[in-house]
């Protein structure tokens, strides 16, 4: 995997992978800031995991929400001390047990992005079906 990261001005910079590019801001005014790319990336990850996880379980779901927000420590470098990611997802209440077994099966084995982020971070889930 390769990204090529290209400043712009001030705070900016866009990145580059494959043909996908993304902006990033330190100011947070014209992209994504470093960290929130952080959080994005572990609710992209996590989520590609849930949908195909519930799609071999045959769970039919829509609207499916990811958000992840983080506290940081208060001294520099200001890492993130605790993760919340909290699934929002359309689907009949009798498929809680196997949505908490695919998000479970995501942060514990699967994805990637909580794996290393685990290392430095508690990262918590909350379920809502709606």
């Amino acid at each position: 995997m390769k990204t090529i990261t290209t400043w712009k001005k001030n705070h900016e910079f866009e990145s580059l992978h494959e043909r996908s590019l993304i902006k990033i801001d330190g100011n947070k005014a014209a992209g994504f800031s470093p960290k929130a790319l952080l959080l994005s990336g572990l609710a992209g990850c996590s989520g590609i995991d849930v949908v195909d996880i519930l799609e071999k379980m045959k769970v039919s779901f829509s609207d499916f929400i990811i958000e992840a927000e983080a506290e940081q420590t208060e001294e520099h470098p200001r890492v993130f001390k605790d993760i919340l990611v909290t699934y929002r997802i359309r689907t009949d209440k009798t498929n809680e047990e196997k949505i908490r077994k695919a998000i479970n099966l995501s942060l514990d084995k699967y994805c990637g992005v909580s794996a290393m982020l685990k290392k430095n971070s508690v990262v918590n889930y909350k379920l809502v079906i709606g």
